[in-house]
């Protein structure tokens, strides 16, 4: 019995076929193969197109289907994880009536500040967990006061996955997972945030039917079956934001257990049973996949813009005809520390662990007599690492204290030379697994189906394939340190 998992990224979009018998990846294809444009028509903007996403879903889908390792008519089960955050408005006839406005997007943090004030901190914190600051509620604000023409078409308001699954089935759902990462989730009465519906004035029938994200979001039109060479009725069972799915995919489910990732954002992820919540709403926390009203399960995010993204740009800046791999071969030859060379790399938006502030990103103590291009590249991974231990920081403070953190070997974990001033930044070990999010999104879909029993019985076979313990910690608190220094001058000029 065959799963297939889709996963919508910032980047691009990547699919895999599992065997559900051994949960194995049978075939798996990625596109575009360069990441894909975000467009951004105002300093802190970020839009992508939904119809996009759909086209590289079909895309990557079929460079799957054409690897020959499997019969695609076999696919009993569909899974999706998503970019978290992210607005889709749809009308009647389930046309899109914008670009999405997506996770790094900053015009919306006044409007969830000013919400944040009016409907009162306590009462947001008790009740959704976080501010509502720069999250999906806030960005359907700001088109309702700066696009009213659009708003007054607005039939359904969805996140990422939701528009996908929609158009492989024609329907509409939700879950409480992807409420609460949108700030509309009320956790005290467990439904539709009545504060924020009532304080923004949304009609509550904007929002979709709420289902578990283990369940039948619907099942695949013909039309659209035929043109995926699928089998009509296969059903979409499980939808998840990609960091609560990164998290399913290392068989993070349980209170205490972590799990990070370092793609576009770097994202420390880990499990609570707890409804507890940062005071200045810096970490964020939300319902995770296995999240129901008599069993809680939440999961506390910590989230950084500027990791892969930062990479990207040190590459088209300072290694264009590099690969990766070449760049982190590059960067050992410059010493742990970089001969004193820091970079901030909070480029991307507004970073909610720094209190939605935009610091942007920047390259400090440079020497030209000194400094090469191996001191910037190997600058860039002890900036993202630093970045990582700031955040895990304010993590431990609000009782989160992990023994282990668990990640896929993907990304920027794909460097044995990341991994490792992770580690000695954190001063936590990282056990890496060959998973990705979309394979978690398929051993999702077959838990939504009950092709498993359970969550244990989708993961019997999931077994680390490195082990990378802390060796030098001494020395880069050292380095963290002075980075700390730099970052509070700049956030004190802010």
């Amino acid at each position: 019995m065959l799963l297939l998992g889709i996963d919508i990224g910032t980047s691009s979009v990547k699919v895999c076929v599992v065997d559900a018998h051994d949960q194995r990846v049978i075939a798996s294809a990625q596109y575009p193969d360069q990441e894909s444009p975000i467009i951004a028509l105002q300093t802190g903007w970020a839009e992508q197109s939904p119809d996009m996403w759909w086209q590289q879903t079909g895309q990557a889908i079929a460079m799957c289907h054409k690897k020959g390792r499997y019969h695609p008519k076999d696919i009993s089960a569909i899974g999706i994880a998503y970019q978290m955050h992210g607005l889709v408005l749809v009308d009647k006839e389930q046309k899109v009536l914008r670009n999405s406005i997506i996770w790094c997007d900053s015009r919306a943090v006044k409007i969830g500040d000013k919400a944040f004030e009016d409907i009162g901190h306590e009462a947001c914190l008790s009740h959704m967990l976080n501010s509502p600051g720069n999250f999906t509620a806030a960005k359907l604000a700001w088109v309702k006061q700066n696009e009213p023409e659009i708003y007054e078409q607005v039939d359904k308001v969805m996140l990422p996955g939701d528009y996908i699954a929609m158009k492989l089935t024609g329907e509409i759902t939700t879950s409480a997972s992807a409420l609460s990462e949108g700030i509309f989730f009320d956790f005290q009465f467990n439904g539709l945030s009545k504060d924020i519906t009532d304080y923004f004035d949304f009609d509550k029938e904007l929002f979709p039917t709420v289902k578990p994200v283990f369940s039948s979001h619907g099942r695949i039109t013909t039309a659209v079956a035929n043109a995926l060479q699928l089998t009509a009725g296969v059903p979409v069972t499980y939808k998840a934001g990609d960091q609560p799915n990164n998290a399913l995919a290392l068989n993070v489910l349980k209170p205490g257990e972590v799990a990070a990732t370092a793609g576009t954002s770097g994202v420390i992820y880990g499990v609570s049973d707890q409804l507890a919540y940062d005071v200045q709403s810096r970490v964020n926390t939300f319902a995770h996949v296995n999240y129901t009203a008599e069993r809680k399960r939440l999961g506390v995010l910590l989230c950084i813009n500027g990791t892969g993204s930062l990479y990207r740009w040190i590459k088209t800046s300072f290694g264009s005809a590099l690969s990766y791999r070449e760049m982190n071969e590059v960067a050992r030859k410059a010493p742990a520390g970089s001969d004193g060379l820091r970079i901030l790399p909070f480029g991307n938006g507004a970073e909610r662990m720094l209190n939605n502030k935009q610091v942007g990103a920047h390259i400090l103590n440079i020497d030209l007599n000194l400094h090469s291009q191996a001191h910037v590249f190997r600058a860039a991974n002890e900036g993202i690492a630093c970045a990582f231990r700031y955040g895990l920081d304010i993590m431990r403070g609000n009782g989160m204290h992990p023994t282990v953190i668990r990640a896929g070997r993907t990304n920027m974990f794909l460097s044995d030379l990341f991994a490792e001033t992770f580690v000695n930044a954190t001063g936590v070990p990282v056990e890496l697994y060959d998973n990705d999010g979309s394979m978690g999104a398929a051993l999702g879909a077959g838990i939504g189906a009950e092709i498993f029993a359970s969550a244990a019985e989708a993961f019997s076979n999931s077994k680390p394939v490195a082990y990378i313990e802390p060796t030098n910690t001494q020395q880069f608190d050292v380095i963290y340190q002075s980075w700390v220094m730099l970052l509070q001058e700049h956030l004190g000029k802010l």
